[in-house]
C-alpha cells in the first residue's frame, strides 16, 4: 500500500468562516469555449451542450481537465451528412496539469481533437494498463480512444465495436458481469438525426423541439471481452426492450444485492432503474421502486443524475434534475427495494422550481462529513424568457449544505463569485484539482467559457481523507467498490465510480469530510471482486492509495 502524505497541510481546525468558490479558469490557463454551430433552424442537438472530465491521464498525481466540444452544422445539412469539426473553434480540449499548478493545452500532441459532434465523456481504464482511457459520445456516432501512457491517445473505435449509433449523451464504464474489466453502457437520447428535423413553435418564431416529438432509442450496452473487443450486449442483456430518452446515467449497488445496478435520468418519461440480475441480464423496476415518477404519479424532464449516500445510513440515493417549473427529484433509498421521494422534505422543492439543473455532484465541500450539492443550471430553451418571463434562460448555479441529512439550505449567496454570474451550464465534474484537501468543480457551459471553480477554504473547516483505489482481481480503478468508513462520529459509505452528472466524468478518487475527528479507526473495502478489505487506525489529512489484495 502507497500512502502520499500531503506534508504542507495540518490538521484543520475550524476557523469559523465559509469556504467559497472562485473561478480560476482564466489565471490557470483554460480557455476552453464550447462551440455549439447554433443554426436559425434549430437543430436540436444545439441545446444540449458538451461534457467535461476530471483526470490523471499521465499518471503524475495531479488531475488534468477535457472537454468535448460541438462541430460546425450546416444550415441546412446535407442529407445523410454529420457535422463535422471544419476549424479548431471545434476541438476537443485536454489540458495537462503542470506542477505549478497551471494547465497547458495538450490536445494537438495527445490526438484528442476528435471528429464530430461530441456530446459526453466517460472515464475508464478499460484495458486494466494502469493509464485512465477515454469514451467521447456523439451525434451519430462514438470514439474511444486508448490511453498509451506517453501523453497521447489512439482512436481504437473500429477495432474495439463501440462506434454505435444514435445520439449518445451520458455513459459510464462499470464491471456489471465482474469479471474484473471494465464495460460500456451508453445513454441515447432520441431516435432523431438531421433528415428527421421538424419545425416547432410560432410561425414567426422558430423554437427547439420538445422531446415529446421523437420516439425513445435504448441505451446500449458493450460488453468487455478482454482482449481490446467489446461485444454489443444490449439485446443479451435486456436493455433493448427499455427503449427511452436517456440524458443522464449514474451506476451503483441500489438494491444491495452484491451488484451494480445503472440508473438512466430520461427526458419527458419515466425514470429507469435497472437492476443487475446477474449472468448478465437486467430488469426495469424504477416503478415499483418509486423512482420513475414524482410524488404525484408525474413523469418529468430528466437531466442529470447523481447516485450517492446523502444521509449517511449506509444506502445510496438518487438525485435527479429537470426543468424550470418542476422540482429536481431527490429518492431516500429506504433499504427494501424501495425508495421514498423527499424533494418537499428536504427543501430541495422550494429551492429548484424556477432552475432547469443539468451537471450535479453530491460533494462534501466544507468537510463536516455530510455531502453537499453543487449544482450547474441554465435552461434549454433560448426563446424561454419570451414565452415565460419569470423564468431565465441563464441561471446561477446551486450550492446546497446538507444539515445533517435532514434537509439542505441554499448556501450560493454566501459562498463566493461562482454563484453570483448566470451562465447556460451543463457539464460538471467534481475532484480536488489542487490536491489540498477539499473538492473542487469543473463546469461546462453552451456556447460560453468554460469555469473552474476552486474551493477556498473547505479544507480548514475540517479534516479529509482520499482514498485513491486500485484493483488487482477487480478492474484496475476499483469502479464498483464500496467503501465504508468510520469514525467516532459515525459512518461514510461511497460507491467508486467516475460517473455522475450530466454528460461528464469525475475524478474516480473517493473524497470523505472528517470534521473534527483526527484518527479513523477503520475503512473497509468490498471490492467488485468480493474481496473485503479492512484498514485500521488510518491517519487523515492524507491521499491514501490502496490496493485490492490478490
Amino acid at each position: 500500500m502507497k500512502t502520499v502524505l500531503l506534508l504542507t497541510l495540518i490538521f484543520a481546525t475550524a476557523n469559523g468562516l465559509d469556504p467559497t468558490f472562485r473561478n480560476v479558469a482564466e489565471s490557470k490557463g483554460i480557455n476552453f469555449r464550447h462551440r455549439s454551430s447554433a443554426t436559425p433552424r434549430k437543430y436540436l442537438p444545439e441545446t444540449m451542450g458538451s461534457g467535461v472530465a476530471l483526470f490523471d491521464f499521465n499518471g503524475d498525481g495531479r488531475l488534468d481537465v477535457f472537454f468535448s466540444n460541438g462541430a460546425k452544422i450546416h444550415d441546412p445539412m446535407p442529407k445523410g451528412a454529420l457535422p463535422l469539426k471544419e476549424s479548431a473553434d471545434y476541438w476537443n480540449r485536454l489540458y495537462r496539469q503542470e506542477k505549478d499548478g497551471l494547465f497547458t493545452d495538450v490536445t494537438v500532441d495527445s490526438g484528442l481533437k476528435g471528429e464530430g459532434y461530441n456530446t459526453g465523456v466517460a472515464v475508464g481504464d478499460y484495458d486494466n494498463d494502469g493509464d485512465p482511457d477515454l469514451f467521447v459520445g456523439g451525434v451519430g456516432r462514438n470514439w474511444l480512444y486508448r490511453n498509451n501512457g506517453e501523453g497521447t491517445f489512439f482512436d481504437v473505435t473500429e477495432q474495439a465495436g463501440v462506434k454505435g449509433s444514435g445520439w449518445a449523451s451520458s455513459s459510464a464504464f462499470v464491471d456489471y458481469d465482474e469479471d474484473g474489466f471494465l464495460d460500456l453502457v451508453v445513454g441515447r437520447y432520441l431516435e432523431w438525426d438531421f433528415d428527421k428535423d421538424i419545425y416547432c413553435g410560432e410561425p414567426k418564431v422558430r423554437a427547439y423541439c420538445h422531446p415529446k416529438y421523437f420516439g425513445r432509442i435504448s441505451p446500449l450496452l458493450f460488453h468487455n471481452e478482454r482482449n481490446g473487443k467489446f461485444t454489443d450486449a444490449t439485446a443479451e442483456s435486456g436493455l433493448a426492450a427499455y427503449p427511452g430518452k436517456a440524458l443522464g446515467v449514474g451506476i451503483a449497488d441500489i438494491d444491495r444485492d452484491g451488484r451494480t445496478d445503472i440508473f438512466i435520468a430520461n427526458d419527458g418519461m419515466e425514470q429507469f432503474l435497472l437492476r443487475n440480475q446477474g449472468k448478465g441480464k437486467f430488469e426495469e423496476s424504477a416503478i415499483i421502486s418509486g423512482v420513475a415518477m414524482d410524488q404525484d404519479g408525474n413523469s418529468y424532464a430528466g437531466m442529470g443524475v447523481d447516485v450517492s449516500d446523502y444521509n449517511n445510513d449506509g444506502l445510496p440515493d438518487v438525485i435527479v434534475t429537470n426543468l424550470s417549473n418542476e422540482v429536481y427529484a431527490l429518492y431516500k433509498n429506504e433499504g427494501n427495494g424501495s425508495f421514498s421521494y423527499v424533494s418537499a422534505d428536504t427543501g430541495l422543492a422550494k429551492i429548484s422550481l424556477l432552475f432547469a439543473g443539468w451537471g450535479l455532484r453530491f460533494m462534501d465541500y466544507d468537510n463536516d462529513g455530510w455531502r453537499d450539492l453543487f449544482i450547474i443550471q441554465g435552461h434549454v430553451l433560448d426563446t424561454i424568457e419570451i414565452t415565460s418571463p419569470h423564468l431565465r434562460y441563464a441561471q446561477p448555479p446551486f450550492l446546497l449544505r446538507n444539515q445533517g441529512g435532514k434537509t439542505f439550505a441554499n448556501v450560493s449567496a454566501q459562498s463566493g463569485e461562482a454563484f453570483i454570474k448566470p451562465s447556460v451550464g451543463r457539464g460538471l465534474a467534481v475532484g480536488d484539482i489542487d490536491n489540498d484537501g477539499d473538492e473542487d468543480v469543473v463546469v461546462s457551459v453552451l456556447d460560453g467559457p468554460a469555469s473552474v471553480f476552486l474551493n477556498d477554504g473547505g479544507n480548514a473547516r475540517g479534516n479529509w481523507i482520499i482514498v485513491d483505489p486500485a484493483g488487482t482481481k477487480s478492474n484496475r480503478d476499483g469502479i464498483g467498490a464500496e467503501i465504508t468508513l468510520t469514525t467516532a462520529s459515525g459512518s461514510q459509505f461511497a460507491t467508486v465510480t467516475t460517473t455522475s452528472s450530466y454528460q461528464s466524468a469525475s475524478d474516480h478518487r473517493v473524497h470523505f469530510g472528517l470534521g473534527k475527528e483526527t484518527s479513523i479507526p477503520k475503512i473497509e473495502i468490498r471490492w467488485p471482486s468480493g474481496t473485503l478489505q479492512t484498514l485500521a487506525n488510518v491517519p487523515v489529512n492524507q491521499i491514501l492509495e490502496v490496493v485490492e489484495p490478490k
